[in-house]
């Protein structure tokens, strides 16, 4: 049984009221994935770097250095917005692909670490060079920082 004209009015208010309320939650009751999202925020940062690099370069060229200055804040943010999405979409992209749960929602280990024990930083005693060389291997050990 098709809606109503009058229903179908209300039900599009209810969505623009929604979307203009949360548009997050919008944007995931519509079924963009957290991938496709950062994919897209990584594609527009590409752009607005390039244009910083254009702005930065048209700076110099017609020895303006507050134009300069403009385009390297844009590439600057740029970077940082692109860089944040592509961190993003590498770990949005196993979650998504491996959930067993039929929900399409998993359980993600973290949270803090737990306290270390007293005992250990004093095992660990030395100068500070040995101290800084052991946490050095520890990290290349562990595959990054």
């Amino acid at each position: 049984m098709p809606l109503s004209e009058e229903e179908l009015r209300l039900l599009e208010q209810m969505e623009r009221a929604l979307v203009e309320e949360d548009p997050k939650f919008a944007s995931t009751l519509r079924g963009v994935t957290m991938r496709q999202s950062a994919r897209r925020r990584t594609i527009i940062a590409g752009a607005a770097f390039t244009l910083g690099i254009t702005v930065l370069m048209a700076g110099a060229v017609y020895n303006r250095w507050y134009v300069g200055l403009a385009g390297f804040v844009l590439m600057l943010g740029a970077a940082t917005i692109g860089l944040g999405a592509m961190r993003g979409q590498q770990q949005a992209g196993p979650a998504e692909h491996t959930s067993g749960h039929p929900s399409g929602f998993s359980v993600i280990e973290g949270g803090r670490r737990t306290k270390r024990s007293r005992s250990r930083a004093s095992a660990t005693s030395g100068t500070f060079l040995e101290r800084m060389d052991a946490r050095w291997r520890r990290r290349r050990e562990n595959g990054g920082f």
